[in-house]
This record gives C-alpha cells, structure tokens and sequence, in this order.
C-alpha cells in the first residue's frame, strides 16, 4: 500500500458518520403574476437576441419566408423545411456553410433570456453554432422564472447533451469593438410558437 492510499484509508476509517441533510435552497421565484414572456423578451433583447415583429401574420410564415431567401439552410423543425438535409449521421464540420440553422428550444430562461438548447433539439450539436444565422423557436409555456427553476428541468439529467445560449455570439477588445459571430452565430432571431406536437 502507498504512503497515500494508507492516509486515505486512515481518513476514511476515522470520518465521522453524520447523517447532514442538504441545506434548502430558495427559487428565489418572482412575485406572483409576473409576466415570463415580457421578462423573458426584455433579457432575450438585452443579451443582443432579436425578437421579430410579426404583426398578423404567422410567425412560421415569417421564417419560411426568412429561410427561402438564402442560399443554404437547415432546419430540425419539422414545420419549416431547410435545403440541407440533417440526419444523426451529418459530419458536423458539414454545417460551416450554413446560412440559417432553424432549431426549437427546450425551454427559456426569463431572467437571463436564455434557451435550452439539446441533442434532440439541435440533432447535430454544430447547428446551434457554425450557421451564419440561428432561428429559434419557442413555446411560451416553457419559459421557467430563473436558473434555480432552469436546473430543476429534467433536460439536465435525460440529456448527454444541454446547453443555454444567451443572443449571438459576441467578443469585444479592450478598445471596445463589439464583434458578433467570432466563436459562433453572427445573429440569434427568435419567434414565440406553441408546440404544439410536444
């Protein structure tokens, strides 16, 4: 045995055996009434999110409209249908010449206008960050108060994979030069759409 297996065991056989139970903590949830999508559109829009006005129309008339106008887009929305085909076996690397990428949220975050994004909704994880342009959907029933209520969703244990994207990707220097789609999507556009298959 080594000098440090010996110390572990030591430890270990002299740790006392205290049944402590977790302290309880708070969800710090807003006051009763609060509006979760006012909230949410206020954080979204401060995080540099764009929510599009879509007036009458409805809002997936207005991305298929947006995503017929480029060249190259892929959607795993089953509503809006992309040029480029997704499927489990898509190199992820593929998706670099990708104009606008169409996903739909697991949830948001009100307080810091955040979406949950997962394999089952990405499909091939690259598609929430080499596109030029990502479009997300979102039910509004499935916006949670905060993160407190955010870590209690069960994407964080069903999921190999899950992520909270706040807006675009964006870098600044010490000059203050805001840059957005250095390590990721140049814009971030989201539309409120019940879900109405989930």
């Amino acid at each position: 045995m080594s000098s440090r297996e010996d110390i572990l065991a030591r430890v270990r056989a002299h740790k006392p055996a205290l049944a402590r139970p977790l302290p309880q903590v708070p969800y710090f949830d807003p006051p009763p009434g609060t509006d979760l999508t006012a909230v949410f559109r206020a954080s979204f829009v401060q995080m540099g999110g764009t929510l599009p006005d879509c007036g009458a129309a409805d809002p997936l008339d207005v991305v298929r409209g947006i995503v017929a106008a480029v060249p190259v887009s892929c959607s795993q929305v089953p509503e809006v249908q992309g040029n480029r085909a997704l499927g489990a076996d898509t190199p992820p690397a593929s998706l670099a010449d990708v104009d606008i990428g169409v996903v739909r949220a697991s949830f948001g975050v009100a307080e810091t206008g955040s979406v949950c994004l997962t394999e089952v909704d990405l499909l091939v994880n690259t598609l929430g960050y080499l596109p030029q342009h990502l479009i997300v959907l979102l039910d509004p029933a499935r916006i949670v108060s905060n993160l407190h209520r955010a870590y209690q969703r069960p994407e964080w244990r069903t999921m190999h994979y899950a992520v909270l994207q706040s807006g675009p990707s964006a870098t600044a220097d010490i000059e203050g030069v805001l840059v957005h789609g250095a390590q990721g999507v140049r814009s971030l556009r989201l539309f409120f759409v019940p879900d109405r298959a989930g």
